[in-house]
């Protein structure tokens, strides 16, 4: 098989599934991969054949990825921020929407020394870009799952860089007293409603990790009411929390954190829906009275 021919074969079993440009898009992420070539090389060379062992990893792709799986969980990898980070099924891709949130903190934040926790880590992709940007940062990160703090882990020791991962099931807080205070807290949590799924992407719902993606209809806040919470008595003075959010419920995540003290708003993202909340505490005489008491 020629790597035109290839090009052609996974290209019409994709729009089965994708649209015309993202099932191109795919393929040429997958031929890239097996063989090493970018796409103006496989056009000069689109008569070359595959090598046998390229052939082999080209029918197991295209097994893989003709069955709906993300082409970032077949290739075992996936681009942020300029960084090739692993991911796996047990932790969600990396999203445009994710790295606008990172790029927000590095606008609005403070270059000084801070430390900073990340609430749900999964690949790390948040904590490893921020560290990137400002290593004098301190920067703690934890999630539920091991299995994704493994990948995170690995992804910061490919990228040189230090921080410090911490299994935590942070809704229990009874594991809060093992934190200290912060600068900084970021979260990209599961904010999208049981409900919601069936209108999502059958890639999405079919592979990537549920406990990252969704919450009960009945409490669709609940990661939001809970880092406001733990904001209080874990955040500095004039401490920020910047976390990515349901594009529908904009207005009920600010109304979280200004019910606890903090000034907030909702960002837009570049398609002009909010998916960013920026929120600030700032102790009050009510505030440190009320932590003062019993």
């Amino acid at each position: 098989m020629t790597l035109l021919q290839a090009k052609d074969h996974l290209i019409q079993a994709l729009v089965q599934l994708y649209d015309n440009r993202e099932a191109e898009q795919i393929t040429h992420m997958a031929l890239e991969h097996i063989t090493g070539m970018n796409r103006t090389e496989r056009v000069i060379h689109k008569h070359q054949e595959l090598s046998a062992k390229q052939l082999d990893q080209f029918n197991h792709y295209h097994h893989e990825l003709s069955a709906g799986k993300p082409v970032q969980y077949v290739l075992g990898e996936a681009w942020f921020a300029g960084m090739r980070l692993l991911v796996n099924k047990h932790t969600l891709i990396p999203r445009p929407e994710t790295e606008e949130l990172v790029e927000w903190i590095k606008e609005v934040a403070n270059p000084r020394a801070l430390s900073i926790l990340d609430i749900g880590t999964g690949s790390g992709c948040i904590p490893i870009a921020l560290k990137k940007k400002f290593p004098n940062w301190k920067i703690k990160a934890i999630d539920l799952s091991e299995d994704a703090l493994a990948v995170a882990r690995e992804n910061a020791r490919l990228q040189g860089v230090d921080i410090e991962f911490i299994q935590m099931d942070f809704l229990d807080e009874q594991n809060w007293k093992a934190l200290p205070k912060f600068d900084i807290i970021v979260s990209n949590p599961p904010y999208i409603k049981v409900s919601e799924s069936a209108a999502m992407a059958k890639h999405v719902v079919e592979h990537e990790p549920h406990l990252a993606l969704f919450v009960p209809d009945d409490d669709a806040l609940m990661f939001y009411k809970k880092i406001a919470a733990f904001g209080i008595t874990h955040l500095n003075n004039l401490g920020l929390v910047f976390v990515e959010i349901n594009q529908q419920l904009g207005n009920e995540v600010v109304d979280v954190f200004t019910a606890e003290y903090f000034s907030a708003y909702a960002k837009k993202d570049i398609h002009g829906n909010e998916r960013i909340v920026t929120a600030e505490l700032h102790f009050t005489t009510e505030l440190l009275n009320r932590e003062l008491l019993p």
